[in-house]
């Protein structure tokens, strides 16, 4: 992979977008400053400058490479980079369905990804991954945590960001083919459900479609991309993204 580090940049999805027809696959913009880092549903990503990973990297895919149904094994693709990184630190992190990772109830590292589609399935996409290294306060989140907190180290004992990332992108890359067979698939979603975030443990969620709170214990991911959810009757709910909320 080819990394392209910027100084200063609104945001690393924004601008790998904008310059989406020019960037081979495999492309990593990564910033040293984001003024206007986009999270999911239209949240702002705060980042102290020069402390954190913000970057976004591009994926292009041949026609009929990966389908539109099978987009979300990007997110299993890329949350299980990151959970793979931080158990090299000896640091333990749950994925939170779809792709926000959690230590314990903190929250060390979210994601955006953007997809452009063609009439074959995904044309690209590009994978926006915010991950809290070195900052070690957070006055806009209140459970926010960063590898600096979770290993104990005090400032000026710091990461090296730019190994870090290297870091991140061969455990990336090490899974990048497991895309392109059904095999591989079942292999990437085995490994993500494994580390969800509240597995088989009753929870408080709300449910966003019908406005209301529930005890349910997350099962795992249905081969479209919906969480699967046992509620307290024994019945069984699917969500989509932007459906279920959980209660933290």
């Amino acid at each position: 992979m080819k990394t392209l580090w910027l100084d200063t940049i609104d945001s690393t999805n924004s601008e790998a977008l904008r310059r989406l027809p020019d960037l081979p696959s495999c492309t990593v913009l990564a910033a040293r400053e984001q003024t206007a880092g986009r999270g999911q549903r239209g949240n702002t990503w705060f980042s102290e400058p020069g402390k954190n990973l913000t970057f976004s990297i591009v994926l292009k895919f041949g026609p009929g490479a990966v389908s539109a149904r099978d987009a979300h094994y990007l997110n299993c693709l890329a949350s299980l980079s990151v959970v793979s990184l931080l158990d090299s630190f000896g640091i333990r992190s749950q994925i939170k369905w779809p792709n926000d990772i959690y230590v314990g109830k903190r929250k060390i590292c979210g994601m955006l990804l953007e997809n452009t589609l063609c009439t074959t399935g995904l044309a690209a996409s590009v994978i926006g991954i915010g991950l809290n290294v070195n900052q070690t306060a957070f006055p806009r989140l209140a459970n926010a945590t960063s590898v600096a907190l979770e290993l104990g180290q005090v400032q000026p004992m710091e990461w090296d960001l730019a190994q870090t990332l290297e870091c991140l992108l061969r455990l990336f890359e090490e899974r990048l083919p497991l895309l392109s067979s059904p095999e591989g698939r079942q292999e990437l979603m085995a490994d993500y459900t494994a580390r969800l975030f509240q597995k088989d443990v009753p929870a408080p969620y709300r449910d966003l479609l019908q406005d209301r709170e529930f005890t349910g214990v997350i099962e795992g991911v249905e081969p479209d991309g919906r969480l699967r959810v046992r509620d307290a009757e024994g019945g069984k709910r699917f969500f989509r993204f932007k459906e279920i909320s959980y209660l933290l």
